[in-house]
Formats: structure tokens, sequence, C-alpha cells
């Protein structure tokens, strides 16, 4: 079994010592960013099971930091805070975290924690594998595509652009995000490449493709409503 990566984000020094001691005394492989500037470097050098973010940090507060970072990666997010009320509590869950821990806290706690989510996130990606909209079927699993029981060929490519769209309703896309999502981090080409990409798919769903809509001066989004029966 590999090693789960953890992301620790808070500039206090003895919370990231303490929580990479005892984290890495439960198997788990250790990052830590004393801001967003290098924690947002580290996220996009290496892919990372879960974050851990402080919400009061030097250069941007947490809440911005999740938001921002919320369309780009797909990872668990534990909020730390001092914070205690309810409404901050409600406030970062509706920013896309996963967790909420007030501090101070329990390492153990957070290790618990940790393993819970992780847990559910893998439940959920287990049973997230097909998605159908209409007559449109997405299998990841199986790797095909279906649109009124006809299957439609595409190439890996092709496949993880509508994947990450069509996972994602509403959501609109940067052609730079997508590029980073589908193509990797390391991947210098150009952002065309998408705009190509999105062209040949939309040539091979054939009916199915007017649920891909551009949004101009910005991105590509994918509208499930077009498939509704």
């Amino acid at each position: 079994m590999n090693e789960k990566k953890v992301l620790i984000i808070d500039d206090d020094p003895h919370i990231r010592e303490i929580l990479e001691d005892y984290l890495k005394f439960e198997g788990f492989s250790v990052y830590a960013a004393e801001d967003t500037a290098k924690g947002y470097q580290l996220l996009n050098a290496d892919d990372f099971d879960v974050l851990i973010l402080d919400i009061m940090l030097p250069d941007e507060d947490g809440w911005e930091f999740c938001q921002r970072i919320r369309p780009e990666f797909e990872l668990p997010i534990i909020f730390l805070s001092a914070k205690d009320e309810s409404t901050d509590k409600i406030t970062g869950l509706e920013l896309g975290a996963d967790d909420y821990i007030t501090k101070p806290f329990s390492p153990r706690e957070v290790v618990a924690r940790i393993k819970a989510v992780l847990r559910r996130y893998q439940t959920d990606s287990e049973a997230a594998n097909s998605m159908s909209f209409g007559e449109l079927i997405i299998n990841k699993e199986e790797h095909f595509i279906k649109y009124k029981d006809e299957t439609i060929e595409l190439t890996p490519k092709e496949f993880s652009l509508l994947w990450h769209l069509a996972k994602n309703p509403k959501k609109v896309f940067r052609r730079e995000n997508l590029l980073k999502a589908v193509w990797g981090y390391d991947y210098f080409g150009d952002v065309r490449t998408v705009d190509t990409h999105i062209k040949s798919l939309r040539q091979k769903l054939g009916e199915a493709a007017e649920a891909i809509e551009t949004v101009w001066g910005v991105g590509y989004k994918f509208e499930a409503k077009k498939l509704e029966v």
C-alpha cells in the first residue's frame, strides 16, 4: 500500500512539527508550508491525498485559498482554526472543506479525522466511477461512453477532458485549468490544445455535444440540463 501524502499549511512551526511527528508515526508522508504561496507550489509539484489548512495565514487566509484551489485540486481539505463559532465551521464546509478542527486540538484526533475523511473519499471515488446524464453514460472504470445505446470511441485525453467537465457540471473551467487537470502540471503545450480536443470531442459526441458549452473569453462548462429527457 502506498503512503498517503499529507500537506500541512500552517504558519505555526510548533503545530507543523507536532502534526508531522504524529502523522509520520502513523505511516503518512508529510510535507509542510508556512504560507499559501509555498503550499500552492507544493500542490502543483506533487499529488497529495489530503490538505490540512490553517485559516489565519500571513499571505492569504485559508478561506480564500480553499476557494481558489477547489477548481484545480481534487483532494480532501481539513481546516484548522482557533475560531470555534458555528458560523465559521459552516463557512468552511460551504467553501468546500471536508472537516473543521478547532485549536487547541489533540494530534491523535487530527490523525483520526484524516483517516475518516480518506475513507469517505475512497468510498465516494468507488461510487463515482460512472455518471449518466439523460441518455449519455460515462463509465470511468471501464473507460467507455454511450449515447442512446451507441458506444462512442474517445482517445484517453478526450475521455479525461469529458470526465473532468462532467463531474463538475455548471462549473466554468479556464483553458489553463483544463490543461493542468488533463495534461498535467508539467505539460507545456499551448492552451489551444484544449480547444482542439473540445472540437474533436464535440464531433464524436454528436447530439450530446450540446452539453459542452463555450463560455466566451473564459473557457468551457458542462451543462447537464441539455441532456435531460
